[in-house]
């Protein structure tokens, strides 16, 4: 059994090599689609693999993007990888006993560990945080949301048991540029989905994500960064609910 892994990439070239060069030694066909707006050195760094598959694009959204890469592949098992993430060597291994193996089900999904500043997050909810990643494209196919997509799967998914590395956010400026894009699109798809605005949404909501995750998911226990990560979640949430007032009460789109 052969596997391709689709990335879509903008502004990564921090992120992209490592990610590639995790995937050589255990997937066949690596499918990147690099954004049209991108400014850095992204598109060289790709053209640099040889075994790597590119393509120009036009967004189109997450889920649009990612169901045309998988479109672009050549085998019927996908692995979906995001351009900051990258496959630890024992996860390639397992992945390489996989392929020679008759897959049980549609969808696998595995562990992933998340660097926030420059450490490992371990608890504060984050860890082992599950995502299916590797699917039939014949069987399972993405959501349709605007943020957070997903893979629709009928049903039960597989496990693999070594993590996907996630470097999601090395320094505070970076968590930043994607904290008003992501915050504007969770809005939308709220008010898409015909969520109400209540004002406890702005004092309940962002005070319970604190809660949850620097007391009773342990966050505490990852020191500094838990603490840090706590409170950019609990804005998180409150932005995006004043948001959803300001759609609500402006009309704005």
């Amino acid at each position: 059994m052969k596997i391709s892994s689709i990335i879509i990439a903008r502004d990564e070239e921090k992120n992209i090599g490592r990610c590639i060069r995790s995937q050589l030694g255990c997937i066949d066909e690596i499918i990147v689609l690099v954004d049209d707006t991108t400014k850095d050195s992204t598109l060289e760094i790709v053209k640099s693999f040889s075994k790597v598959r590119y393509e120009i694009v036009k967004w189109k959204g997450f889920s649009e993007t990612k169901k045309y890469a998988v479109h672009l592949t050549s085998n019927d098992w996908i692995l979906w990888i995001d351009a900051d993430e990258a496959l630890t060597k024992k996860l390639s291994e397992e992945i390489n006993k996989f392929k020679n193996t008759k897959p049980e089900y549609d969808a696998y999904s595995f562990p992933r560990k998340a660097n926030f500043l420059g450490r490992w997050i371990m608890h504060s909810g984050w860890y082992p945080a599950r995502v299916t990643r590797l699917f039939n494209k014949n069987i399972v196919f993405f959501s349709n949301n605007d943020v957070h997509e997903h893979l629709v799967v009928k049903s039960v998914a597989g496990t693999f048991r070594n993590d996907i590395e996630h470097y999601t956010d090395p320094d505070i400026k970076h968590y930043f540029e994607k904290f008003n894009n992501y915050t504007t699109l969770a809005a939308n798809e709220l008010d898409s989905r015909g969520k109400t605005f209540n004002i406890a949404d702005l004092v309940i909501r962002p005070a319970a994500i604190f809660f949850k995750m620097f007391i009773i998911k342990r966050g505490f226990l990852d020191g500094t960064q838990g603490f840090i990560l706590a409170m950019f979640s609990s804005a998180y949430v409150f932005t995006k609910y004043c948001k959803l007032w300001e759609r609500k009460n402006w009309n704005r789109v």
